[in-house]
């Protein structure tokens, strides 16, 4: 029994039927609602002190990793018409392969024998040239021989005024010797006349001493004859030197000229004869354009020029190949804040389109659905919107990638960063402050710096 009077009171006032002591009562209801609610606001509260990863965020797409990889177009090297299609869309290729023959829409390509009658142009400037050659050996020739020749003519006229001059000198003599005869004869007859007169002298005396007088003229007047006659011969000696030095001089010159003019003919022979090869070889190499083959291994995923007899001109893209077996890459656009957290090799968590997924960005071991990769390359400029490109690989020690992605799909992606409680996650996003920069990163990112340096 209840000894406390104010307790049984207070009973019998909650137990009474009055309306205004129902109102005063709470409902259990409301107790419910304020259990619950107190629960939820103590996990929340809770829930704030749990880590949180802190990661970049960025959207992008797949592209392949090489430039060798993507997709290209393949042109005409040459303008023509369509004249066949080997291919279809969708067909796989390998290299080599002739996608679609094309034919020629210019006249001066239109001979069917165009290039053997280019080679016989090539065969005959070939021959002209030869002509030319041994033109050019046989004046060769004929300029030594005729070197030769007026070397000995030079000699044996040199020769031959040294004789005219012994001769000269011999004649001179010769005539100083019947001038001093002719001297002595007259000096004779004078001395001679002197003691006729006086009549110590006979006539007869007289007269062979004239005999004699007239004797050393003519004498006298023969080896002056014979002296002129010498020098004339000296003279003419000289002047047949000079014929036969200008005579030869002339010729050498004339057979030089001529050599000159073929060797400058055999030049331009010459360089016709490298035009006309020139022009075979591009000839020859034009008609393997009239084929277009594939480049590489792929799959034709788009024709471009389909109609048949359709004319197409110079490098105009036909048809676009996706070369097989690439290895793809994830191209990612990140904001300019967030690119100096980055670095070559930093791990990034990739969602692709299509590929069911669910994701945790603040906890990536909960996530499902994504891929592992790694920073391969970051650009050194900003885009027109002021963001960074960067480029992820697979990364080798994580999940491989889909087999049936394909490039240009989209992509959502998650460069992981430091881990913090969530309430300063909130407090940073509400502050627009960058993600922390987690210590094991920075050594990374340091590490990959100086190896950069080292290799430079």
């Amino acid at each position: 029994m209840d000894q406390n009077p104010y307790n049984n009171t207070l009973n019998e006032f909650k137990n009474s039927n009055l309306y205004t002591v129902q109102l005063i009562n709470t409902p259990k209801k409301f107790k419910t609602i304020r259990n619950w609610l107190i629960g939820i606001f103590s996990l929340v509260f809770l829930s704030l002190f749990l880590p949180w990863q802190q990661n970049i965020n960025g959207k992008g797409k797949v592209t392949p990793f090489a430039p060798e990889d993507r997709p290209q177009n393949v042109p005409s090297i040459i303008g023509g018409r369509i004249e066949k299609w080997k291919v279809v869309e969708g067909q796989f290729v390998k290299k080599g392969d002739t996608l679609v023959i094309i034919s020629e829409v210019k006249e001066k390509f239109f001979d069917p024998e165009l290039l053997a009658r280019t080679q016989k142009q090539i065969a005959n400037k070939e021959d002209g040239l030869d002509a030319k050659n041994r033109k050019i050996i046989a004046l060769e020739k004929q300029i030594d021989a005729l070197k030769s020749s007026v070397a000995i003519k030079l000699k044996m006229a040199k020769n031959k005024i040294l004789q005219a001059q012994f001769t000269v000198k011999g004649e001179k003599g010769n005539f100083d010797a019947a001038k001093t005869n002719e001297e002595l004869s007259r000096n004779q007859f004078e001395r001679l006349n002197e003691l006729y007169k006086k009549g110590l002298a006979s006539l007869t005396e007289i007269q062979n001493r004239t005999n004699k007088m007239q004797e050393a003229k003519s004498k006298a007047i023969e080896s002056e004859n014979k002296y002129d006659k010498a020098e004339n011969e000296l003279i003419n000696a000289r002047i047949d030197l000079n014929f036969i030095e200008a005579e030869y001089l002339d010729k050498i010159s004339k057979a030089e000229s001529i050599l000159e003019e073929t060797a400058g003919e055999l030049f331009e022979s010459q360089a016709e004869l490298i035009k006309l090869r020139i022009e075979y070889s591009n000839l020859l190499l034009r008609s393997g354009f009239y084929a277009i083959k594939a480049p590489q291994d792929g799959y034709l995923v788009q024709v471009l020029k389909a109609g048949i007899g359709e004319t197409i001109k110079e490098n105009e893209n036909l048809a676009t190949i996706v070369p097989a077996n690439t290895k793809t890459a994830v191209e990612m656009t990140v904001r300019a804040l967030d690119m100096p957290l980055l670095f070559k090799g930093c791990k990034v968590r990739v969602q692709f389109d299509g590929w069911p997924a669910l994701v945790f960005s603040g906890w990536p071991s909960g996530s499902v659905g994504t891929f592992g990769g790694l920073v391969q390359a970051i650009d050194r400029n900003a885009d027109e919107k002021g963001n960074f490109r960067i480029l992820v690989v697979q990364d080798p020690n994580d999940v491989p990638w889909p087999e049936l992605i394909r490039a240009g799909g989209g992509v959502y992606g998650w460069a992981m960063l430091n881990r913090v409680p969530v309430w300063y996650e909130l407090w940073r996003q509400f502050n627009a402050f960058p993600p922390d920069f987690m210590d094991e990163a920075n050594q990374m990112k340091k590490a990959a710096d100086n190896k950069t340096k080292k290799d430079k």
